[in-house]
């Protein structure tokens, strides 16, 4: 008798289409979809997928009362051995989903959950209260990922105690717990010191936090003659935003022309960031891309000129790796126009 396995993916892995379907609402198939085969390969007959439930990024982001409701509803019913979702990797709204939907089954249900995605994925943010297996940032890590997630499931099934972190492919939870080291901690040092002198891989006991330090730019001498650029975080867009940013995690930033526009009005400019209340905001865009005032400057000469476009994306949830890799994009078309600095807006 094999183990039972419901498992979650999203609509781009279920094969019903990118972004442009991830309006889609969950549905509930029989036995493996996708990703679920490479589970189901690694399992050796061992343990089966009987049901796959796909739903889409962003009806879950929006939905996400409706879509745990009748997630859950489904998974009662099979009375599975375990819930998998994922893996993930960086998708950011794909990561929350498969976090929040496995910490409901695992809360209201009792059942065994397992995720898997990219470590600064935001549904990591829950890796305190789901066992997550830490993956590359693309799908291109699939076969890395899925035996990692399989037999580390199958170890839950069959009630084994789990090893360290490290040793079993999780995110590190917070949960310490002591036993005996065969060297003691002084030889364990100086081994790890040796093998960094002479360039050797080692891997230390007590990883320290990363932070970034960006050094300042020189301060600008002369405002009056300066281009400076809006740009901001706060999911600013033209009415009906056309490029559809995600409301959540966002995958993608717009670039906007603002040449001849002096005030962001309620009937032209928006915002689609969904982690704050927007009322202020679509009453007047001006509160968040201060357009109206860089306007008053440039007319008074307190700056040389506003530049013609501004750049915009949604923070909320999004994770770091991308923001990174918007700004590096976009700051090369900020460059390559002469802009001067830059304010950046948050909310």
């Amino acid at each position: 008798m094999s183990y039972r396995v419901v498992h979650y993916i999203n609509q781009f892995f279920a094969q019903i289409g990118g972004e442009e379907m991830a309006h889609v609402a969950p549905e509930l198939r029989e036995g493996f979809v996708g990703p679920g085969m490479a589970l189901s390969q690694a399992w050796k007959g061992e343990a089966e997928i009987v049901k796959t439930v796909v739903c889409g990024d962003s009806y879950f982001a929006e939905h996400e009362k409706e879509a745990k409701a009748q997630i859950l509803e489904w998974v009662k019913a099979e009375k599975p051995d375990m819930f998998i979702a994922g893996p993930a990797f960086n998708a950011g709204r794909y990561g929350y989903a498969c976090a929040n939907i496995c910490a409901a089954v695992q809360e209201e249900l009792g059942i065994p959950v397992l995720t898997g995605m990219y470590e600064e994925n935001p549904g990591a943010d829950l890796k305190n209260k789901v066992l997550m297996v830490a993956t590359a940032n693309s799908a291109a890590g699939m076969r890395k990922a899925a035996p990692v997630m399989a037999k580390l499931a199958l170890k839950i099934m069959k009630g084994e105690k789990l090893g360290a972190s490290c040793e079993e492919g999780y995110m590190p939870n917070g949960i310490r717990v002591n036993f005996f080291e065969k060297e003691r901690g002084a030889k364990r040092a100086v081994d790890m010191l040796v093998k960094k002198l002479n360039g050797k891989p080692f891997v230390t006991e007590y990883p320290m936090p990363s932070f970034d330090r960006v050094a300042p730019n020189k301060a600008i001498k002369d405002l009056s003659k300066a281009t400076i650029a809006l740009c901001t975080s706060g999911g600013i867009v033209p009415k009906g935003n056309p490029d559809h940013i995600e409301s959540s995690s966002a995958s993608h930033y717009g670039e906007y022309c603002i040449a001849g526009v002096d005030d962001l009005t309620a009937d032209t400019y928006e915002t689609a960031h969904g982690g704050y209340d927007p009322v202020y905001a679509n009453a007047d865009a001006d509160r968040v891309l201060p357009v109206d005032i860089m306007r008053e400057f440039e007319r008074e000469g307190k700056i040389g000129k506003l530049h013609d476009y501004f750049y915009t994306t949604v923070g909320n949830g999004t994770a770091v790796a991308s923001a990174k890799g918007f700004a590096a994009e976009y700051a090369q078309k900020l460059l390559a126009a002469g802009v001067d600095a830059v304010i950046m807006t948050s909310t």
